[in-house]
C-alpha cells in the first residue's frame, strides 16, 4: 500500500451530515501547539513508536491555522525521533464535526480560546482541551522512516 501525502475523505454521519476531512503529511515545524506536554507521556510514546517502527494514529489539526487539536504528545515524540513530517487529519475547526470541551473542572474551553492560545504561543496546561469528532479518526500505520525522510511507503 502506498501512502499518498493527500487523501480527501468525506465521512457520512448517522444523521446524514457529512464531515469533510483531508489527511496529509504536514511539516512538523509548521504545526502550532495550544497545550503543554507531560514529559513522561512523551517518553512512553517515543518508545512505543520506536519499538513498532510506525505511527498508528494521525493527529487532529485545524486546517486554517495548523493548530494541533489532538496529538501534542505524539508530535513531540516524533520531533525527538527526528521526524520532519506528521500525518494529520485536517478539519475545518469552525464546522460542527469537531467540538471542544475540557478535561479540567472549573475550566471553559472554546474554539476561540484554543486558536488564540496557539497563535499567541502561551500554552494551556496539559490535557486542558478535549476535542470530540463526529467521525472516527482512521488508523494509518505510517512507517517512522517516512516521517523522518519523507517519500512513500
Amino acid at each position: 500500500m502506498s501512502f499518498k501525502p493527500t487523501l480527501k475523505t468525506s465521512i457520512v454521519l448517522r444523521h446524514g451530515r457529512e464531515c469533510n476531512i483531508r489527511i496529509e503529511l504536514i511539516p512538523i515545524e509548521s504545526l502550532r501547539p495550544h497545550e503543554q506536554i507531560v514529559d513522561d507521556h512523551v517518553e512512553e510514546l517515543l518508545e512505543d513508536i520506536r519499538r513498532r517502527g510506525i505511527l498508528i494514529k494521525p493527529i487532529l489539526v485545524d486546517e486554517k491555522t495548523l493548530t494541533i487539536l489532538d496529538g501534542h504528545h505524539r508530535v513531540e515524540a516524533l520531533r525527538r525521533l527526528g521526524a520532519k513530517y506528521v500525518p494529520a487529519v485536517l478539519v475545518d475547526y469552525d464546522d460542527e464535526c469537531v467540538s471542544v470541551d475540557t478535561w479540567r473542572d472549573g475550566w471553559k474551553v472554546t474554539k476561540n480560546l484554543v486558536r488564540a492560545t496557539a497563535l499567541s504561543g502561551r500554552l494551556l496546561p496539559p490535557k486542558t482541551s478535549r476535542h470530540i469528532t463526529r467521525f472516527k479518526i482512521p488508523e494509518l500505520n505510517v512507517p517512522l522512516r517516512v516521517l523522518i525522510e519523507g517519500g512513500e511507503v
